[in-house]
């Protein structure tokens, strides 16, 4: 076996190790597009360990074409880095975590961002670290809103919405859950939480019925100007009709760890345009799962199954 290991690995205790035990290993850990291409070709690599975190380019046919691969395994869940159609029509298998159900119960990193971002929107945190920046201190223009009754509504209840919904629990919010797939949904439907909720926080894959379930007609039944958590994937919702809740103060505010055109030309991006213009909107580079704890678990698994 013949492995391109196109991820940071370096940084996680014993992966580099256990790899090595697995066939002839090749570390391009911050590889390009062209460096991954010339050595997939030049190694007549079969094996590719990837995770989407650090990619700025998507594995298909471009990246492909032409080479011994034969096997994709991914350090993840989602599996919006990789062209899936392509490899299924072209037989390359694809390995991920997505059913690995005995490892994924016990990594809630992406529910412990989700909860971080919330509380980082309603406390003004990144407004009030550039005013103390500038020896400025006045608190006013920072009164935030406290968890404690407020109504936070969780889109999907899987392994991270329930997470989720132990942290708002635990600080003494309202929980509304809606998940059309679970009997523990308590409204029943998306408009509802959006008249309903303070918070909406997204905890959903991507597929056909999710990609843009939050638009333009669902935003506008906001009642409150929820703010919005997403940590899930950037095609759940329309980053067009995003900036426009923000505008027309539909939404108070967006903390996202995933935007949709993160394999693309992030200049083009709607979303990390509407942070640098002042929008209340905070983008983190899709850090949900990197935890020194999640990611060995995530990693060791997955190598393994080599």
């Amino acid at each position: 076996m013949k492995i391109a290991v196109i991820t940071p690995v370096s940084h996680l205790p014993n992966v580099k190790d256990t790899l090595k035990t697995k066939g002839s290993v090749y570390f391009l850990e911050n590889g390009d597009f062209k460096e991954v291409r010339s050595l997939l070709l030049n190694k007549q690599i079969d094996t590719i360990l990837c995770n989407p975190n650090k990619q700025d380019y998507k594995i298909g046919e471009e990246l492909l074409n032409n080479t011994n691969v034969t096997l994709i395994n991914t350090c993840s869940t989602g599996m919006n880095h990789i062209d899936v159609d392509y490899c299924n029509v072209n037989n390359i298998k694809i390995y991920s975590l997505t059913k690995d159900y005995k490892l994924i119960k016990n990594l809630p990193s992406t529910s412990e961002l989700a909860f971080t971002l919330m509380l980082t929107l309603l406390r003004k945190i990144p407004q009030s670290l550039n005013h103390t920046s500038e020896f400025k201190w006045d608190y006013l223009p920072f009164i935030g809103r406290q968890v404690l009754g407020l109504k936070i509504g969780i889109v999907g209840h899987g392994r991270l919405g329930i997470y989720m919904e132990k942290y708002c629990k635990a600080f003494g919010a309202e929980v509304y859950i809606y998940d059309p797939y679970k009997s523990t949904s308590n409204v029943k439907s998306l408009k509802e939480l959006f008249e309903k909720c303070d918070v909406i926080s997204l905890h959903v894959h991507v597929n056909s019925e999710t990609k843009y379930m939050v638009n333009k007609e669902i935003i506008s039944s906001s009642k409150k100007s929820p703010y919005l958590i997403n940590t899930s994937r950037g095609e759940i919702v329309n980053e067009s009709d995003v900036i426009e809740g923000l505008k027309n103060k539909k939404l108070s505010g967006y903390g996202t760890d995933v935007v949709e055109d993160e394999f693309e030309d992030l200049k083009k991006s709607p979303i990390i345009n509407g942070m640098k213009k002042g929008l209340n909107i905070i983008v983190t580079p899709h850090t949900g799962g990197m935890t020194i704890e999640g990611q060995t678990k995530a990693y060791n698994w997955a190598v393994n199954k080599l």
